[in-house]
């Protein structure tokens, strides 16, 4: 079935949950019911607290209503009409009072009248009733408002066939096995503490290693690709962000200013004026262009309460930035070679499959149609070029130019939004940024904003996900546990660690008073790569017991062997 086809099912079952409700809550105040991807929801304002229990009865009726072969009949009316409808309907209200048409559109099914643009199925009978399920509750704020009442969310999702949603239904099992946020506490990675601030994530030893062992890779990647290191602060005056058009466009994510000697002060939510700043600091030449200037820069940005999501959704968080100033001539080159850039450090990381979006000039934006026009074939130009499958979203460009996003793909096939790739002709305008050209004239550089992880703390939650916490040898923050058999061992066991320790590998030694076996399954619930058990015979033969994460048991192996087949696999990064 077309997904046209099965949205206007998933829409139609939106309406059929919501009458549903009705019928069991008595009173119940309806706000909207869209689809969404794979599925819907409906938010309502109840008369009594619902919990997951109610999920199942609420189904039920829903199937009942569906057997009853219920026709979705749309109708035209007034708003005044509308009104007199949905009195005892507030949010419906307020939703008609929105409206810029003079008319409302109303869908009937059976006795339950909703306002709705449509489209919907005839009938009910078009809905596959082993196809669908309602699957969780959630609190949303009506309108995405915090100023607004908290309405209860019941999701839902339906597919063509039976097969498909129970596909879908282990995927769902499975994305629940590997939420990060739960990882993280199981793992010991990270925690987001209320009594510190919503959205602004703790990192724990394990996982600021695990940051680390990310931030040195990226930092090695970008000296070999001919980048440069800058450090810019948190704030910036108030004055640089009016001038650099943040303030005026993007200011619902900004943070409120700060009073600072009676001026005021922004935390920043974005590193690029700061790199200009430094670029203005000389007189450039047409000789030192490209400019390639990466920074690991913490950025704040405000997210409502609703939306945030352990580190995926946050609000203070690093970007792996980087600004190319560079000629016009250069500009082809530079982006065709920032793509192959991303893609091969993604690959590194596992992630071998991704959609790629072109995304074009929104409604609001900055500078000169002509070099949007100059921008956006660029880019289209680059993906072309290396033969890559790209869509193009118009409109979702930045406002101050366009760009190409790169979503990765997760082991569970699911998309992720990281690598992102802008031109900017705007504020290389804004701040008289220029460079001698080779006529000796003073001539505007574009301006490339890329990220490649996007943000650490959002790439750090797809990686915990994507591998359900067992990274890779060369990502795990600990590589091994060296498990004496007894104490009398203890002291192989140190000298064991030192051999290892001395090839930079990452070791504990887990000598704590419980059987073997105990510390063993430990190790594997902590999603170790190996375990190296040392006694008597592995003491003997200068050996230690290998235990495989993957095989199990692989047998006795001697120290060296060990270390050349770990730092084999580390160097390989597999």
């Amino acid at each position: 079935m077309p997904s046209s086809e099965i949205e206007i099912i998933r829409h139609s079952l939106a309406h059929v949950l919501a009458a549903a409700v009705r019928e069991i809550f008595s009173g119940t105040k309806f706000g909207i019911g869209p689809v969404i991807e794979n599925g819907f929801y409906y938010d309502s304002d109840l008369p009594i607290p619902l919990t997951p229990e109610d999920l199942p009865k609420i189904e039920k009726k829903m199937r009942e209503l569906i057997k009853k072969n219920i026709a979705f009949e749309k109708q035209k009316i007034s708003k005044e009409e509308a009104k007199k409808l949905f009195k005892d309907q507030p949010y419906k209200l307020e939703l008609i009072n929105e409206l810029k048409e003079k008319e409302a559109t109303i869908y009937k099914s059976g006795d339950f009248i909703d306002l709705c643009r449509g489209p919907h199925i005839k009938s009910t009978k078009e809905i596959n009733l082993d196809a669908f399920k309602i699957t969780k509750i959630a609190g949303a704020y009506w309108q995405g408002d915090e100023k607004n009442p908290m309405l209860t969310r019941i999701y839902g999702v339906a597919f063509d066939n039976k097969k498909d949603l129970d596909n879908y239904l282990k995927n769902l099992e499975e994305a629940e096995k590997r939420d990060h946020r739960q990882l993280g506490q199981k793992l010991d990675l990270f925690h987001i503490d209320e009594e510190f601030g919503a959205g602004l994530p703790l990192w724990h030893p394990k996982g600021a290693l695990l940051r680390q062992i990310i931030e040195d890779y990226w930092i090695g990647e970008h000296l070999k690709n001919g980048y440069e290191l800058l450090r810019t602060p948190h704030i910036a005056r108030l004055g640089l962000w009016q001038k650099s058009g943040h303030w005026d466009f993007y200011r619902e994510n900004m943070y409120s200013p700060m009073d600072i000697e009676n001026e005021k002060y922004i935390v920043k939510p974005m590193n690029c004026p700061g790199h200009i700043l430094i670029y203005k600091t000389h007189i450039r030449s047409y000789r030192d262009l490209p400019l390639r200037w990466a920074e690991l820069g913490t950025v704040y940005r405000y997210e409502r309460s609703g939306v945030l999501h352990g580190l995926t959704r946050v609000r203070g968080f690093t970007q792996d930035d980087a600004h190319t100033f560079c000629a016009p001539e250069q500009l082809g080159q530079e982006i065709d070679s920032t793509i192959k850039f991303g893609l091969k450090m993604l690959k590194t990381f596992g992630f071998k499959e991704y959609d790629i979006c072109l995304s074009t000039r929104p409604e609001k934006y900055v500078g000169a149609l002509k070099n949007w026009e100059k921008a956006t074939k660029a880019l289209e130009y680059a993906l072309k070029k290396q033969g890559l499958k790209y869509q193009v979203d118009p409109g979702e460009g930045v406002f101050y130019g366009p760009k190409i996003d790169i979503k990765i793909k997760d082991s569970l096939g699911r998309a992720w939004q990281c690598t992102t790739i802008q031109i900017d002709f705007n504020l290389p305008e804004k701040f008289a940024v220029a460079y001698v050209n080779q006529k000796g004239k003073k001539q505007q550089p574009i301006m490339i904003h890329r990220a490649l992880l996007g943000s650490l703390e959002r790439f750090t939650g797809v990686l915990i996900e994507h591998y359900a916490g067992a990274f890779p040898v060369w990502l795990s923050p600990v590589q091994a546990w060296i498990i004496p058999i007894a104490n009398r061992h203890n002291k192989y066991a140190d000298k064991v660690n030192r051999q290892l320790t001395a090839h930079n590998l990452r070791l504990e030694i887990k000598n704590e008073n419980e059987t073997v076996s105990k510390r063993i399954r430990e190790g594997e619930l902590q999603k170790i790569p190996y375990m190296l058990v040392v006694g008597d015979k592995e003491e003997k033969a200068k050996s230690v017991g290998v235990r495989d994460r993957k095989k199990g048991d692989i047998g006795m192996m001697k120290i060296e062997k060990f270390i050349e087949k770990i730092t084999k696999e580390i160097k390989n990064k597999k």
